[in-house]
């Protein structure tokens, strides 16, 4: 090794140590008599110092030093007199003999600094300069600690590390594939994984009854701040189980991975239906840091000659507590909201229950006093509580009174990133029906297994059937999913069909796992897990990009490298691929 310290570790008990430190030039001060330099590792700050009446060579050396030069210094661990006790070495500083310069560097674009003055996407073009700062640094250290201590945990349980095949075949169930044109076989192509779905059930079929893997996935479907084209996933499948075993499992693992990371305790997970969910917070994941479920009112308000009430499906709110005195301009603020259209709400009622007991609401013309002090017990309201409440078609206004619930969670702060409230969502629909193609899709994917009571329903009326499926859900994120899956070739035929797949089809495209079911294929189950989202989750960023070292942008693309890009007419004649723009 070039050095014998790192910039991060030498402390006030190695005074008059002689050390030598390599690095990077993160700033310099010039005193006139005295330079000062701050050398920077990935480990951590020192200052140097040079004094120009005990060494004027080498203390003009230093004033040359640029921003970003990698040096290498030999020198003597000294006492600062200015101490500076938010740095691991603020009390120490080294008295320079001797300095190389390994690489000079040109100015940066942006400085390397926490609060940096470069923007994202010039960021993403110098990609490398970036990852010195010491923001992402940390994010890339807690990705690691993540990783490292999830592979701690599922080997204490005896699971196993399998490696997956990348290249494999398309199949035409979930986002679009990723395809790769195969030059030996002219007019084929792979597929890139979406996930390791049928191998790990291979892998159960084959024995294997505990693996993990944390696998790089992709799915080439439009990007946001949770989602990449390339995905990282913890794996994992187990054998002879059921539902309650693999929640006990993988309580486990999110347990461990708070505690271990984040120094959290967490208590066991609560567990919620998906209708319970859906009917109380409006959505599959609800974030369960703050209060504020859903009262459904519809019958208690029909029949006063409000039409908006009158013709609506559903007459549902929220209850926000002690925001009885929001001003109109607030509450014109929260009508607008709901109105956006990617929201898409009619308009917005509230009702102010003041200190002195006083209703005052948005439909006086319509209720009595009497008949809102009636919707506020149904609020289980109290003097200082505002009432918010849409009206409309039942699975739009859910919809909507979910985005406005957030919106007054984060306007009153009780969304805060270090708060975890995880739960399970368990007895998802199997199948949901899409209009415009006239048919079923599976609502997690064609392997997921009905529950055992709701089977006989698969020919009567598909639609009610419940899946043996469950998400992990944490402040509203989910970051975990899973099912235990059909383990016979004939439910897995029925499945298929329910799912409009020809005889042919079917065998063309799930014929090997069928086949592989009659040979003693067990009961299995498992679940999977976005690296990436539990990564930022635990980090407190809403953006999964934080934490991988080099991300797509919105627009999937790698603007460092400049991918993806064009491929020479030679590469496509191998390929036997023309392409026209």
């Amino acid at each position: 090794m070039l050095r014998t310290h790192t910039c991060g570790e030498l402390t006030i008990n190695d005074t008059g140590l002689q050390v030598t430190l390599c690095g990077w030039v993160q700033r310099s001060r010039d005193l006139g008599g005295m330079t000062f330099v701050d050398l920077r590792d990935r480990f951590g700050i020192t200052q140097l110092v040079f004094n120009m009446d005990t060494n004027a060579q080498l203390c003009e050396e230093a004033r040359k030093l640029g921003r970003e030069y990698v040096i290498l210094i030999v020198g003597k661990v000294a006492e600062r007199s200015n101490k500076n006790l938010k740095m691991a070495t603020g009390e120490i500083e080294i008295i320079v003999d001797k300095i190389d310069v390994l690489n000079e560097s040109k100015t940066p674009p942006f400085t390397i600094e926490d609060n940096t003055d470069g923007g994202e996407e010039l960021r993403m073009k110098y990609r490398y300069l970036d990852l010195r700062r010491n923001s992402v640094r940390k994010n890339l250290e807690l990705r690691h600690r993540m990783a490292f201590q999830t592979r701690n945990y599922m080997d204490s349980i005896r699971f196993i590390e399998v490696e997956t095949p990348v290249l494999i075949k398309s199949t035409p169930e979930g986002a679009r594939d990723y395809v790769v044109p195969s030059r030996v076989n002219p007019g084929e192509f792979y597929a890139l994984p979406q996930s390791p779905q049928t191998f790990k059930q291979l892998l159960m079929v084959a024995g294997y009854d505990r693996y993990f893997q944390i696998v790089k996935c992709f799915r080439d479907e439009d990007l946001r701040a949770d989602r990449q084209p390339e995905f990282t996933q913890i794996d994992c499948e187990m054998s002879f189980v059921t539902q309650e075993d693999i929640f006990n499992t993988f309580e486990g693992l999110i347990k461990h991975l708070f505690k271990t990371v984040k120094n959290v305790d967490i208590e066991n997970l609560p567990r919620m239906t998906w209708a319970d969910a859906m009917k109380n917070y409006g959505c599959d994941k609800p974030d369960t840091r703050f209060g504020m479920c859903f009262t459904e009112i519809t019958s208690l308000v029909q029949g006063k000659d409000f039409k908006v009430f009158d013709d609506a499906e559903l007459v549902v709110g929220i209850n926000a507590e002690g925001c009885a005195e929001y001003t109109r301009k607030q509450l014109d603020e929260l009508t607008e909201f709901v109105k956006k259209p990617q929201i898409g709400a009619g308009g917005l009622i509230y009702v102010r229950y003041a200190a002195d007991g006083t209703l005052k609401s948005s439909v006086d013309k319509f209720y009595s006093p009497e008949e809102l002090k009636k919707w506020a017990e149904a609020f289980n309201a109290k003097p200082g509580d505002l009432l918010l409440v849409l009206a409309g078609k039942a699975g739009k206004t859910r919809k909507a009174l979910n985005e406005l619930r957030l919106e007054m969670g984060s306007r009153l702060r009780l969304r805060n990133p270090e708060t975890f409230s995880p739960l399970w969502v368990y007895d998802f629909p199997l199948l949901e029906w899409d209009e415009e193609s006239q048919r079923f899709y599976a609502m997690h994917h064609p392997f997921t297994s009905p529950k055992p009571e709701d089977i006989a329903l698969l020919d009567t009326n598909p639609g009610s059937v419940r899946a043996n499926a469950y998400d992990m859900v944490i402040n509203g994120v989910e970051v975990g999913g899973g099912s235990i899956r059909i383990h016979n070739k004939p439910l897995q035929h029925k499945m298929l069909q329910l799912l409009g797949f020809s005889e042919d089809d079917a065998q063309a495209q799930f014929g090997f796992l069928m086949n592989a079911f009659e040979f003693g294929a067990p009961p299995h189950g498992g679940i999977a897990f976005g690296f990436d989202r539990l990564c930022s989750l635990f980090g407190g960023s809403e953006s999964i990009r934080d934490y991988i070292a080099f991300p797509k942008n919105n627009a999937a693309r790698d603007v460092m490298i400049d991918s993806p890009s064009r491929i020479s007419e030679e590469q496509l004649k191998e390929l036997s691929l023309k392409v026209s723009i």
